[in-house]
């Protein structure tokens, strides 16, 4: 499960950073994930619970906001969402799209300070 590792480096991350900003309390980190990055929603959520044991951010939640998938087709010249993620092709022509602009995130968007 790699997802264990994903959360390890975002919690190393959030310390880094909370460590910047003077040592403040963590409540919560904001995620952007999107279904083209690889890595499974639920486990990360269980992955950082577990991960944050023992550590400053113990108590902090994991948000996520899911991203989905979003194609640009140079024949409609058009964003385009793909009609499944096996299916990388345009519902309003019979293009393959293969410009992926939004799905492949895994970012830390922001974070929740207690002082």
């Amino acid at each position: 499960m790699h997802e264990l590792s994903v959360a390890l480096s975002i919690i190393e991350g959030v310390m880094e950073e909370s460590e910047r900003r003077g040592g403040l309390q963590v409540a919560a980190v904001h995620l952007k994930l999107g279904p083209l990055s690889g890595v499974s929603k639920d486990a990360l959520l269980f992955s950082y619970d577990l991960a944050c044991n023992d550590t400053p951010l113990e108590g902090s939640h994991l948000v996520i906001e899911e991203v989905p998938a979003v194609l640009y087709c140079p024949t409609c010249e058009a964003e385009r969402r793909p009609p499944s993620l096996q299916d990388f092709f345009c519902p309003a022509s019979p293009d393959h799209i293969p410009q992926v602009l939004h799905g492949r995130e895994l970012e830390i968007s922001a974070l929740e300070l207690q002082g």
